[in-house]
C-alpha cells in the first residue's frame, strides 16, 4: 500500500484539473488548490518517513 502512495497527488490534481475545467476556470485561477495539493501530499509523505524510521521497518 505505501509504495501506491505516490498516486495520491497524481489522482488529487487530475481530479482538481477536472473540476477546474467542468467549472470553467483557468489553470492559473486553480493554482492555490495544486499547491493545497503539493503540501498535503507532502505532509503525508513526511509522516510515513518519519513513521518508517521510528519502527526501523
Amino acid at each position: 500500500m505505501l509504495r501506491l502512495l505516490f498516486l495520491l497527488p497524481l489522482v488529487l490534481s487530475l481530479l482538481w484539473f477536472v473540476y477546474l475545467r467542468l467549472r470553467g476556470f483557468s489553470i492559473r485561477q486553480g493554482k492555490q488548490g495544486f499547491i493545497y495539493i503539493l503540501a498535503f501530499s507532502a505532509i503525508i509523505a513526511a509522516f510515513y518517513t518519519i513513521m518508517l524510521w521510528l519502527t526501523g521497518t
